[in-house]
């Protein structure tokens, strides 16, 4: 199906599925008059309105099938010179005629109401992923930063990919998360997830705390098979914080390197009562950070995934972050060549500094501070 407001890519396949049934029209006829009496070439007049009826509506489908129709007629009575009357076989003919053009209608018809449906369920999808992901920034505390979402499908089958940024009275908060399984399902627990941490963000002055009370929340909310990865990051006084249970390490780029910022100990998703060992960094103003879901890291061409490291930090490292973002998902689908395989969010945060970088976030002794 074309994508969902791309209505001049539906009407470029219709032109292009009628072009081809009209030239294979012309070379039925072609060869029929070449060939003389004998082949049964008429024969193959019924595949033009079926492929015409792959993309074209039911009006050229019929049209197309009532020249088929005529022209079969000629064809077929002027191939019998001998015969004074219709025989039987040449009857069978133009009713399979007959019958292929009503069924190419059919066709066309049941088509066109499936391809409306799934036009209705993908706006549907995209307002219910709208109401759960809401815009972010571009200010959030001592950050800048720009959310982009990135569907592998044009239909309906949406992901659970989830992110969200706000400001609290303990500096700002993000959450970048992937719900596992797709569909609204996957849709509702991230909606779970993110009215959550809406909540609690602003409540708890611990971000430990703020985990675990995500942690019931899914549990409470999940199937049994169900979870969610999620990295949580605290920005207060230069020092960023990240509590990650089970999710894709954020990537930091500064001064042209990019590091990912991986965990001190590996923590179980969300649903799964994780106990995530913090890890702090001291930032720099101009210091950025891609938080991402793991379609960016398991994209693939031919069977390679896609090389983050290598190809990331060209695009991120240039223009605003808005434009990064952008560059960095064309990056990913030229080198990638074709439909992704699941679904992605990306967050780019810019570390802005202010007159507060004196400032200390929240740590114990199990932390571990990264000097980079």
């Amino acid at each position: 199906m074309a994508k969902n407001g791309a209505p001049w890519l539906v009407r470029a396949d219709a032109r292009t599925s009628l072009g081809a049934a009209i030239v294979l029209l012309v070379l039925i006829v072609i060869v029929d008059l070449a060939a003389g009496p004998g082949p049964d070439v008429p024969s193959l007049l019924v595949l033009p309105p079926f492929i015409a009826a792959a993309f074209a509506g039911w009006r050229p489908v019929a049209a197309l099938g009532a020249v088929c129709l005529a022209l079969g007629a000629i064809l077929i009575l002027t191939g019998d010179q001998e015969l004074s009357e219709i025989p039987m076989p040449l009857l069978m003919d133009l009713a399979t005629l007959v019958v292929s053009a009503g069924s190419a209608v059919v066709v066309s018809v049941v088509r066109q109401r499936q391809q409306r449906r799934w036009s209705a369920l993908s706006r549907l999808a995209s307002v219910a992923q709208q109401a759960v992901l809401r815009p972010i920034g571009p200010i959030v505390g001592q950050l800048e930063l720009a959310g982009r979402y990135v569907s592998a499908s044009d239909h309906a089958d949406i992901g659970g990919d989830l992110y969200e940024a706000i400001d609290t009275p303990y500096g700002a908060r993000l959450i970048i998360g992937d719900v596992r399984g797709k569909g609204l399902p996957a849709v509702r627990l991230a909606s779970t997830v993110l009215g959550s941490f809406r909540h609690v963000a602003y409540e708890r002055s611990d971000l430990r705390t703020v985990v675990s009370d995500l942690d019931r929340a899914v549990a409470r909310g999940a199937g049994d098979e169900d979870f969610v990865t999620a990295a949580f990051l605290e920005m207060r006084g230069g020092i960023l914080t990240i509590l990650n249970c089970g999710h894709p390490p954020p990537l930091l780029l500064r001064q042209g390197k990019l590091e990912p910022l991986e965990p001190p100990a590996a923590a179980p998703p969300l649903g799964f009562m994780p106990v995530a060992k913090p890890l702090t960094v001291r930032m720099e103003p101009g210091d950025r950070l891609l938080l991402y879901t793991d379609g960016l890291a398991e994209a693939r061409r031919d069977g390679v995934f896609f090389p983050l490291s290598e190809r990331a930090w060209a695009p991120l490292g240039h223009g605003s972050i808005v434009d990064a973002l952008a560059s960095l998902e064309s990056a990913l689908r030229s080198w990638v060549g074709g439909p992704l395989g699941d679904d992605i969010a990306l967050m780019l945060v810019e570390y802005i500094g202010s007159d507060s970088d004196a400032g200390t976030s929240w740590h114990d002794d199990t932390s571990e501070t990264l000097a980079v």
